[in-house]
């Protein structure tokens, strides 16, 4: 025999017999190798991709809500044609803490107002139960003044809501979830129990699948905001463990887990990502509801979609840029700003709901455009009032226009 075959027949044996010798001998053995190649010359890393500067112009195969127009099927089949209800059973089974983590790296932010980070809300759910049920509770009740948003999705994607309960219901770990609508939402309410019955018939769901205010008018009382301490994710609905959450932001989720998180977050700027509803109305010339790149600017917002301003860019007197409780912008902000959370809160006011209203104007008798105030219309004029303050031509130039 060889010498060469006396080496291969011996680390053989000690193969066999000693398999930590060997594998020893093999680390030393490669180790000489890694030397010798270590030297040769490695091309650098690709570049990072440039950072993105503009936003907006969100394609269609990009959009999520894809009958925000209501002109298809809203119903099981339609709904299945689009996408919904794919191989949820697939996510489901991926685990509680593979839903929550992939919705963490979306960099998904409510979209009731708050912009808390989702998928942290989500973690704060007990993950191990003490005796008491947990509770997903979805706020449909969009009673806030210019916002419609959330109509829409009950209205004309009403399974995209459903499937987004089902997902967040198991990453929390919910026994059941509620859906609190506001009495005037009769289609809504009427197209998401017809939906809500097809799921149930198709074995899609069942009892074993998987704002504080409404916690209060669930249990029957009065619906005002509980105090917090004790929060929701320890003490909500029933005293048990609630997440209360946004109708949008849970009927993204199922989208986010088929795409990837990594798509998602490809949309807007950092720490503002992915695609939202924004509800435009007032003095537009096209108002309404459409679903855009957050980060996009507020002007080409206005004019992609809108048609602009009545009369122009330039009889643009004032902007509330996410609902009526957010501060109004002056025209001059309203050139540049984006519509995201952190470039809003940097002029002081905020994306809220994203709901859009253009030329705010107060009268004596205490109306916005038609709307006797609300409980929330003291905060309003205040807010008109500071806005007077710093330009008092804003009320003199709503005078003869009106």
């Amino acid at each position: 025999m060889s010498p060469m075959k006396n080496i291969l027949s011996l680390q053989k044996t000690a193969l066999i017999r000693l398999p930590t010798e060997k594998w020893g001998l093999a680390s030393r053995f490669f180790s000489t190798q890694t030397a010798t190649t270590s030297t040769t010359p490695q091309p650098p890393p690709p570049p990072p991709p440039p950072e993105k500067t503009h936003f907006g112009g969100l394609k269609d195969e990009d959009r999520i809500f894809t009958n925000v127009y209501g002109l298809h099927d809203p119903f099981l089949k339609g709904a299945m044609k689009r996408g919904d209800w794919y191989r949820t059973k697939d996510l489901v089974l991926k685990g509680t803490d593979w839903i929550v983590n992939e919705i963490k790296k979306s960099g998904l932010r409510g979209r009731g107002g708050a912009g808390f980070a989702s998928g942290l809300k989500w973690s704060f759910m007990p993950k191990v139960s003490d005796g008491r049920p947990s509770y997903l509770v979805v706020n449909a009740d969009e009673s806030e003044p210019g916002t419609c948003k959330d109509r829409e999705i009950m209205r004309h994607d009403p399974h995209k809501l459903l499937e987004g309960c089902l997902i967040a219901g198991v990453g929390m770990r919910a026994r059941a979830a509620y859906i609190y609508i506001r009495g005037e939402y009769v289609n809504e309410r009427l197209n998401l129990e017809k939906a809500r019955r097809e799921a149930y018939e198709a074995g899609l769901l069942g009892k074993n699948a998987c704002g504080s205010a409404l916690l209060e008018s669930l249990e029957g009382k009065q619906g005002k905001p509980r105090l917090k301490p004790p929060f929701p994710a320890n003490a909500g609905l029933y005293g048990c463990p609630t997440t209360v959450t946004n109708v949008e932001t849970v009927a993204v989720s199922p989208t986010i887990l088929r795409r990837g998180p990594e798509w998602f977050a490809s949309f807007g700027r950092k720490n503002n990502s992915g695609t939202k509803l924004f509800c435009i109305s007032g003095h537009v010339n096209k108002p309404c509801t459409v679903e855009e790149e957050m980060s996009i600017p507020l002007k080409e917002l206005l004019e992609r979609h809108c048609g602009g301003v009545r009369g122009g860019w330039d009889n643009l007197l004032a902007v509330i840029p996410g609902g009526s409780s957010v501060p109004l912008l002056p025209k001059h902000i309203c050139e540049d700003v984006l519509m995201d959370f952190d470039a809003l809160k940097a002029v002081q006011s905020g994306l809220g709901t994203a709901a859009r209203r253009y030329r705010m104007a107060l009268d004596d008798h205490g109306e916005i455009e038609g709307h006797t105030i609300c409980a929330l219309g003291s905060m309003l004029r205040e807010s008109y009032s500071r806005l007077l303050l710093l330009d008092p031509s804003i009320q003199e130039n709503a005078n003869q226009s009106s």
